[in-house]
């Protein structure tokens, strides 16, 4: 059976809300997540800072309200600026290898926006990877040596290039692709069609998304 792909970035909260529309929509079903890297702001681009105007903006105009309605625990983090995420996408990659990039990615998530933890730390990715069941100390080699640098470059460009990544979450259905959190009434319709005879994505559906 073909995966939902979800593209993300760590510190977009809409990823995390995306996340529970798609497991709704696939229910019992064996259909896994699999999860890809997009950095919104990749170095040297500044990352936002909570303190100032947009964060507290966009998150009491559209966060909020929606986790609410999907009844999904989030707040706006506090580490300023925020983290950069290219640490985090690394031990995806280690994640992706072993299966458990689904995991890895809603503790990262979650670790994040839940538990305001600073997940450009990496000991403290080194622990959340741990709690994903992966080897600790594995994790802890991957980012030392920087084992899986280039993998995530290369992860960038595919998305950038390949699937013409804009915005996040961007979530691959089959031969449909969704922009930001997805209707799941669309969803489900998408995931059906995936059950019956998985395609490869083709054009993109326009929703709203990008932090």
């Amino acid at each position: 059976m073909s995966a939902v792909t979800v593209y993300t970035d760590y510190v977009c909260p809409f990823c995390l809300l995306a996340e529970q529309v798609v497991t709704t929509a696939i229910g019992d079903r064996k259909i896994p997540i699999s999860w890809r890297a997009h950095e919104l702001r990749p170095d040297p681009v500044p990352t936002l800072k909570p303190e100032d105007p947009y964060l507290p903006a966009i998150w009491n105009r559209s966060v909020y309200p929606l986790a609410e309605s999907l009844q999904v625990p989030i707040k706006l983090p506090s580490i300023s600026p925020q983290p950069r995420t290219n640490k985090a996408f690394e031990l995806l990659a280690l994640a992706q290898d072993q299966g458990l990039d689904h995991p890895y990615s809603m503790r990262i998530l979650r670790a994040f926006f839940q538990e305001d933890r600073d997940i450009g730390d990496p000991e403290v990715l080194v622990a959340l990877a741990a709690e994903a069941g992966i080897d600790p100390d594995e994790a802890r080699q991957a980012l030392e040596s920087g084992a899986y640098r280039e993998r995530h470059r290369e992860a960038l460009r595919h998305a950038r290039e390949d699937i013409a990544i804009t915005s996040v979450p961007t979530i691959v259905v089959g031969d449909q692709i969704f922009r930001g959190v997805p209707p799941l009434d669309e969803l489900l319709q998408a995931i059906d069609r995936l059950e019956s005879a998985p395609a490869i994505a083709a054009a993109p559906v326009n929703r709203r998304g990008q932090v």
